[in-house]
């Protein structure tokens, strides 16, 4: 949680939501800011026995790991440095192994210099347009690991989205996920990402909960805005525990979810509290003790797994867990159900062609309902359409994928997903074809990393015109290594080499420059294709000035590859690595 940040005082608002939603509890001694004056309205009917018990244990091996990677690292976990991007790194491989839409944002304006990005992950099922977002920061202060602020919220949202993907319910809104940046230093990366939604989209987004510092070792149970109606399920679930939460005066506008409530968007969510002292009477209802803070290690460098409040902890996952199968997962036992299927479940086309399906579905329960049929994850240059767009359960649509002359061959898995009161989805794999010819070009996007980071993936945050090394050309290039302690930096970017041609090239501008005296390989480069490693480099070849390199990515033609440079230093004296104008050329 940030120092401090002024809050909006206000008053709460009376608002009422769907059938779905539990009374308000008596309303708490402390008097809530406003909350924006919009209603999340509530589409699934969970209740609790149906939200899953999620494994406490396996929140504190995220914790383990988050708190090995800040050892690694200086100590620390702070958005300008390499322990936030192996932050990101850990979630971001295990959210795509679990099959989530995973986006890492780059902070190109109001973060701190060197900032890593934010990253967004949705689970793609349910209604697009009916979004519920949870959020916690990842980075922490440069003074310690940050295990409770905030690995506890960053580590509680990981396992709450793995147990989603795991037990794959029907959905019947959308769940997305936010790691956020820079939050220490000003919530900076929450307000970008806001800022960056159009007016469209953040209308997509019915409520936003936020979770900071749930573990605090001497804490409470406090809740964001607690008689608001976006808090109602996170209320009724501690309130099943008879925890008799509060009003969360101490984090008013300190932390996430400030910046969401700034664009007139609903928020609520957990805290246990920071710097502040727990009162006699909160002592007596929860125990711990009184005038001593809630967490004494807040914002220092005892904030290790060790600062770990284990039942605060479960109390929080649980509910969260609770709060989102509550607004998001269908109905276990809908009244009106039906079945989603393509036939065929594959098409294969040359660039510029179309294929086309058809999508079937069926009542499977009670009566007949009108499903609104979407597709997602199609890439660039290809546009899905139905025909017709909604049908009613029992007829079918006929779907046409179409193709540009430009896209790109390879293999591309389409989501297509029917909406009614209930969502469902399957599968429809597209391939297009390489052509048989080839047309030289040059592949590889942002390849002289003059704009921006996108395409590239990963360590994003060593693209940029840093002070103490220079580009080859122009004012920007990507500097990888340079810590003198032990760290990895890497940076990808997803490439089709077209069938048809005879040769492929990648070719780069590598300065390395070390501060190590022997003649032994302590710092490597890698360049990757995929897992196989096609060069290795080291400290060892440290000159003056660039140096351009060339390698042959032939024998990938007609496949769609990912390139990756990665460097690693060990934990003695810097080697930097530093590349610029990379192309991958076909010919």
């Amino acid at each position: 949680m940030v120092l401090r940040r002024l809050a909006v005082a206000g008053v709460s608002l009376a608002l009422t939501l769907g059938t779905a939603v539990l009374t308000a509890a008596p309303t708490a001694a402390a008097t809530p800011q406003a909350q924006p004056a919009t209603t999340p309205p509530v589409v699934g009917r969970a209740t609790a026995g149906d939200a899953p018990d999620i494994d406490v244990a396996k929140v504190q091996a995220h914790l383990t790991e988050l708190n090995a990677i800040a050892t690694r690292n200086g100590g620390t976990r702070k958005s300008s440095g390499q322990g936030y991007r192996d932050s990101v790194a850990y979630v971001k491989n295990k959210l795509q192994a679990a099959g989530y839409t995973v986006t890492e944002q780059p902070c190109t304006s109001g973060c701190s210099t060197g900032a890593g990005p934010n990253l967004i992950a949705e689970w793609p099922q349910g209604d697009a347009g009916t979004v519920y977002m949870f959020g916690s920061h990842l980075d922490s202060v440069g003074a310690g690991p940050g295990i409770n602020d905030n690995g506890s919220g960053s580590a509680a949202l990981l396992e709450t989205a793995l147990t989603l993907a795991e037990q794959n319910p029907a959905m019947a809104a959308r769940v997305r996920f936010g790691w956020w940046t820079d939050e220490e230093q000003g919530l900076n990366g929450s307000d970008f990402y806001v800022g960056s939604l159009s007016a469209t989209e953040r209308a997509k987004i019915k409520a936003y909960y936020n979770f900071d510092m749930i573990a605090s070792t001497n804490g409470g149970y406090f809740i964001n805005h607690v008689n608001s109606a976006a808090a109602q399920p996170m209320k009724a679930y501690w309130d099943s525990l008879n925890l008799q939460p509060e009003e969360n005066t101490e984090g008013a506008g300190r932390s996430d979810d400030y910046s969401f409530e700034q664009a007139g968007i609903a928020t609520s969510g957990y805290a246990m509290g920071a710097g502040a002292r727990k009162t006699s009477a909160q002592a007596a209802k929860w125990g711990g003790t009184a005038n001593r803070a809630y967490d004494s290690c807040y914002h220092q460098s005892c904030d290790t797994t060790s600062n770990i409040n284990s039942t605060g902890l479960n109390r929080s996952v649980d509910g969260i867990a609770y709060t989102l199968w509550k607004l998001a997962v269908a109905n276990s036992t809908p009244a009106n159900d039906f079945s989603l299927a393509v036939t065929p479940t594959t098409g294969n086309v040359d660039p510029g062609g179309t294929a086309t399906s058809t999508l079937s579905t069926a009542t499977t329960k009670g009566s007949a309902q009108t499903v609104k049929l979407s597709a997602s994850g199609a890439p660039a240059g290809v546009t899905v359409s139905f025909s017709p767009a909604s049908v009613t359960s029992g007829g079918s649509s006929i779907m046409t994928v179409a193709t540009a002359p430009s896209t790109a061959p390879g293999t591309y898995p389409l989501t297509l997903t029917g909406t009614g009161s209930v969502a469902h989805s399957t599968t429809f794999t597209l391939t297009v074809k390489g052509t048989g010819s080839c047309t030289g070009q040059q592949l590889l996007a942002n390849g002289g990393f003059e704009n921006g980071t996108a395409p590239w993936t990963g360590d994003t945050g060593t693209i940029g015109a840093h002070s103490g090394r220079s580009a080859h050309s122009g004012s920007r290039f990507a500097w990888l290594g340079g810590y003198g302690s032990s760290a990895t930096d890497s940076l990808s970017q997803s490439v089709t080499l077209p069938s048809g041609c005879a040769k492929a090239t990648l070719t780069y501008w590598l300065h390395i420059d070390t501060d190590e005296t022997d003649r032994v390989a302590y710092d490597t480069f890698r360049v990757k294709v995929g897992n196989t490693t096609l060069t290795t480099l080291s400290n060892t070849e440290a000159a003056t000035g660039y140096t351009q390199r060339t390698l042959d990515l032939t024998p990938y033609i007609g496949q769609q590859i990912t390139l990756t440079f990665t460097a690693t230093e060990d934990a003695g004296l810097q080697t930097s690595f530093v590349i610029d104008d990379a192309a991958l050329q076909t010919g």
